[in-house]
């Protein structure tokens, strides 16, 4: 087991389920709400709670507190509620803290002062939008079986004309996963610059898979991302910024990915109910991987448990299959959620990354040459000094400068 000595040392993010599985919405494929859209009485993070983890929080983060508020629909938890978080965020903050918040919401509810409540304490938004009408309304419907497209871009509209930033989160599923040039068009034509795709899973299924059941098959989704990134590359100048293939090109400039599936392992985060119960991952919300409770729990404790060290083993345990593959420095084996119920199995979605990372390659080769001749030249009008000959390259690729970078100088002056 760690010590804490440790623990205080690192970085990590906190996702919290603000109100459980309260929602105003009845999407089908929903893996958390049962509510139908009618949340009824509204449970919200007790109060005390709420600033017994935030004090100790304070306490461990060293210089960034990162909370990441979500559901159901966070935002029924009200305005008052949300501007307690904040206050007591302050209360707490040691000077110089720097203290992020984002939501993931529907939209459905954000009128002109939640905007303005976003805007002033700089929230990060992200909205749940599977795509143009006829789409979005087919699964993310309410109660009572109306579409919420109209809602969500009205809410949409608001974040927009208080200047919030946000992204777009959408689900791919049966109903869309054909219709990538359709989606990522959408998207440009209403100025969405900032996506992110995540594949539907009947999360559900859990009840007896623990590893659950993804509601498209990996060619599906192989040949999703291969459309996708046709229309995003546009010739060397991408288009709207979507999260997978950002964080691709990032690996391409040796630099490292945020996104889970890219990373060599799984990010430090605590995800808690809106009870205070405590898990490493939101796709692990199960007994079997409980660290206990924020109110009844110290949060070194928690981040210190035998279950956490064991769960962080998980990616980094390859399948055998993955420790000879050619794409193993991207997906890094992918996520251990997907990897069938004895981790032993290759990710479900194997077929689709070795797709796209093929079929991307040699235009992602480019882009990345393309935008280090744009720091050398950056570099070269600043009249910094480049690394010399036999310095490690700036990039990070651990090569000497003169065998990564500096083969490119050429492009920069004729006389390098």
């Amino acid at each position: 087991m760690a010590s804490c000595a440790a623990v205080e040392k690192e970085s990590f993010a906190v996702m919290w389920k603000t109100v459980s599985e309260a929602c105003n919405l009845a999407c089908d494929y929903c893996y958390y709400s049962r509510c139908n859209g009618n949340p009824g009485n509204i449970n919200r993070i007790d109060s005390q709670m709420l600033e017994k983890f935030i004090k100790e929080y304070m306490e461990i983060a060293k210089g960034t507190a990162a909370f990441v508020w979500q559901g159901g629909e966070p935002l029924l938890a009200g305005l008052d509620f949300f501007q307690k978080i904040v206050q007591v965020q302050k209360k707490f903050a040691p000077p110089h803290m720097r203290i992020s918040n984002s939501v993931q919401t529907n939209a459905t509810l954000i009128n002109k002062e939640w905007a303005q409540f976003f805007r002033n304490y700089h929230f990060l938004v992200g909205v749940s939008l599977d795509g143009p009408k006829h789409i979005h309304d087919e699964r993310r419907i309410t109660g009572s079986g109306k579409g919420s497209f109209d809602r969500v871009l009205k809410g949409i509209d608001y974040l927009k004309e208080e200047g919030v930033s946000f992204n777009i989160l959408s689900v791919i599923h049966d109903g869309n996963v054909k219709k990538a040039k359709e989606l990522l068009a959408f998207y440009e034509e209403h100025q969405f610059e900032y996506v992110q795709f995540i594949p539907c899973m009947d999360f559900r299924a859990q009840e007896t898979e623990k590893s659950g059941r993804y509601l498209i098959t990996a060619e599906e989704y192989g040949q999703f991302l291969c459309e996708a990134f046709d229309y995003w590359y546009n010739e060397g100048n991408p288009r709207v910024s979507i999260r997978f293939f950002d964080n691709l090109l990032d690996m391409y400039l040796h630099h490292s990915a945020e996104l889970c599936i890219h990373r060599q392992s799984c990010p430090k985060m605590l995800i808690l109910e809106q009870n205070g119960d405590a898990y490493p991952c939101d796709f692990y919300i199960h007994d079997d991987f409980k660290l206990g409770n924020v109110g009844t729990d110290s949060l070194k404790k928690l981040l210190n448990h035998p279950i956490y060290e064991e769960f962080l083993k998980k990616k980094p345990m390859l399948p055998d299959k993955c420790k000879s593959c050619e794409y193993i420095n991207f997906c890094h084996g992918g996520c251990p959620r997907s990897r069938g119920d004895n981790g032993k199995d290759v990710d479900y979605f194997c077929e689709s990354y070795k797709k796209l990372y093929q079929y991307a390659d040699e235009r992602m080769s480019k882009l990345a040459e393309k935008v280090k001749i744009h720091w050398l030249k950056e570099t070269y009008k600043k009249g910094r000094k480049f690394p010399k000959r036999n310095d490690l390259c700036l990039c990070g690729s651990g090569e000497k400068f003169k065998k990564c970078c500096g083969q490119l100088l050429k492009e920069i002056t004729p006389s390098a």
